[in-house]
């Protein structure tokens, strides 16, 4: 890590944003700028798009108001899916987004969001933030004129909503679901059809019988989309995103423009987006998941069977990868080698207490 990014982060943490937002509201020959960001997401969704304007409010706070980010949904300037064109095409400065939406592209932009059977919230802030993972993502998206920040979490998501109930792999064949990233390839190699829809295109395509089931993301957002009303079982884990890290786009010669201090802005910001996001989910989604259960969803967890089904599948699909693709296996490699150190430590101290604790009533 950088010396920069080391010193604003500990500012960050010692007194918040504002010694930064002194010494930059101080130096008067900043310039003021207005930035456009594209968010992949609708306003209704207001955790993950509300991630962009956690972001975009502490950068105006921080520069004391000199660098103001405005924030549009998606299709607002550009469909959901369209963000990554408009920001290589000078459309828009910046983007808030899932870059394994783009795996269309190079199957190497799911490194930047998730990968089925891959690391959790924190594994995966080590990898970036440590272990090497945002160099390797930034070197990649150099030839997309792009430089990324983690701007955002999920955690686990939940496996999704179906119409029936799915026990065996046999179950999943011509299944329609809605699914984004390397999780829909995997769900092709077990039998099923993935759809590639934008979040707010989901309920009317399960509505309406174009989809048997979809995925989005845990309690709180699902329940909000109204998925439970037309598909009523809900399944875990959604093995396909261990986490969902959510990004900021900026093109490359827009962040080359900006001032030192700007930049630095934005990487504060960045960071504590990707922070908050993680703890919006964990205190809303438990209350969101008791409310559904209230409303008749029937929960399950997927069998064994299918789990293993997908691990291999995915194993697979690694692989393959990896043999034809320069720019996967040159973060594969590497990003392989941290999970499994990483799931090593994990195994021992966290997983034993976790499933120890989440097995007994404590207290009682």
């Amino acid at each position: 890590m950088d010396r920069r990014k080391f010193l604003v982060r500990g500012t960050l943490a010692a007194g918040g944003a504002a010694a930064v937002k002194s010494a930059i509201a101080q130096t008067p020959s900043l310039p003021s700028i207005r930035w456009r960001c594209a968010s992949s997401f609708p306003k209704s969704l207001d955790t993950i798009y509300g991630g962009a304007e956690v972001l975009a409010k502490r950068v105006e706070q921080i520069t004391g108001g000199k660098f103001q980010i405005r924030v549009f949904a998606a299709g607002e300037i550009v469909p959901a899916f369209g963000v990554v064109d408009a920001i290589q095409q000078g459309t828009v400065e910046c983007a808030h987004t899932a870059s394994y939406y783009f795996v269309g592209k190079n199957k190497a932009f799911a490194f930047d969001t998730t990968l089925p059977f891959g690391m959790n919230q924190r594994q995966q802030n080590a990898w970036m933030y440590y272990g090497g993972g945002l160099e390797l993502v930034r070197a990649f998206l150099r030839d997309f004129s792009i430089i990324s920040f983690p701007a955002g979490n999920t955690g686990v998501q939940m496996g999704g909503w179906w119409r029936k109930e799915v026990k065996t792999v046999a179950d999943l064949k011509g299944v329609k679901m809605r699914i984004a990233g390397l999780g829909g390839e995997v769900m092709a190699r077990l039998g099923a059809v993935p759809q590639q829809i934008a979040g707010g295109d989901i309920y009317p395509a399960l509505e309406r019988g174009a989809i048997d089931s979809a995925e989005w993301v845990g309690p709180y957002d699902d329940e909000k989309l109204g998925f439970y009303k037309v598909a009523p079982h809900y399944y875990f884990p959604g093995w396909w995103e261990s986490n969902s890290m959510y990004s900021f786009y900026v093109n490359t010669k827009e962040w080359d423009k900006l001032p030192k201090e700007y930049q630095a802005a934005i990487e504060a910001a960045a960071y504590e987006a990707n922070t908050d996001m993680m703890a919006k989910y964990d205190f809303k989604n438990p209350a969101a998941l008791q409310r559904l259960v209230k409303n008749g969803v029937k929960l399950h967890a997927f069998s064994d069977e299918i789990m293993r089904a997908a691990l291999a599948a995915s194993n697979e699909l690694y692989d393959e990868e990896s043999s034809k693709n320069p720019a996967w296996k040159k973060i594969y490699e590497p990003w392989k080698a941290f999970r499994s150190e990483v799931f090593l430590w994990h195994r021992a101290a966290e997983f034993t207490y976790e499933s120890f604790a989440y097995s007994h009533p404590l207290g009682k």
